[in-house]
């Protein structure tokens, strides 16, 4: 059986950059790039009727920048997963795209393969970043105070994600759709008040949710 192909649009000001990354999503099976733009202003100009899987954006473009795109973007589109591309890693950069709402971050140099492995991560559930940055998240939740309440079947999907499994594993694993894995994700978000996964394990962590 064929695998579905995934949807990527890329935001990225440099133009051998992006058309590097548009070749390589383009030319690769199971993969389509849907949209490649210079700025966050173009593309969310039509990002909606593009209506990719993942955006792979910069966190430093001119204009509205990466991190300030994040929620605009997943205002527009509720579904979508996005990695931001940096340079060096700058680790401040990286936490407040997370907190904004990205699932991952990726250096701009990472090799082909692994670009396209990580895409699919994300695409299926993960969240890829370092130990360092999943500390930072952690640690911003250490002010809070009230532990909200999940119901069961949410605590359980959690627990998975926290166990790093993707959307497709929870699925066979509860014995659910992967369209009801998201909607408890989603209604895990807005009772935790996250915006992301990554947040949604920190708070869950903090708070001995699971």
């Amino acid at each position: 059986m064929a695998m579905q192909d995934i949807y990527v649009a890329i935001i990225e000001d440099e133009d051998d950059i992006r058309e590097s990354l548009k070749i390589i999503i383009d030319g690769s099976e199971g993969y389509r790039c849907v949209g490649a733009y210079r700025s966050c202003e173009a593309a969310l100009k039509e990002i909606e009727s593009a209506c990719p899987d993942v955006i792979l954006m910069d966190i430093a473009l001119p204009g509205m920048s990466g991190i300030e795109g994040v929620p605009r973007f997943k205002n527009l589109l509720s579904e979508v997963d996005i990695i931001m591309l940096t340079v060096h890693g700058e680790n401040d950069l990286i936490f407040k795209s997370l907190k904004a709402g990205a699932c991952g971050y990726l250096l701009k140099n990472t090799p082909a393969r692994e670009l396209l492995l990580n895409i699919r991560e994300v695409y299926e559930g993960g969240a890829p970043m370092s130990t360092r940055i999943a500390r930072m998240v952690v640690a911003s939740f250490r002010q809070a105070n009230v532990a909200p309440s999940l119901t069961l079947r949410q605590k359980e999907v959690l627990a998975k994600l926290i166990e790093g499994k993707s959307h497709k594993m929870i699925s066979d694993e509860l014995c659910i759709s992967t369209n009801t894995v998201k909607t408890h994700i989603k209604k895990i978000y807005q009772t935790l008040h996250v915006h992301s996964q990554t947040e949604a394990i920190a708070k869950a962590l903090k708070n001995n949710l699971v």
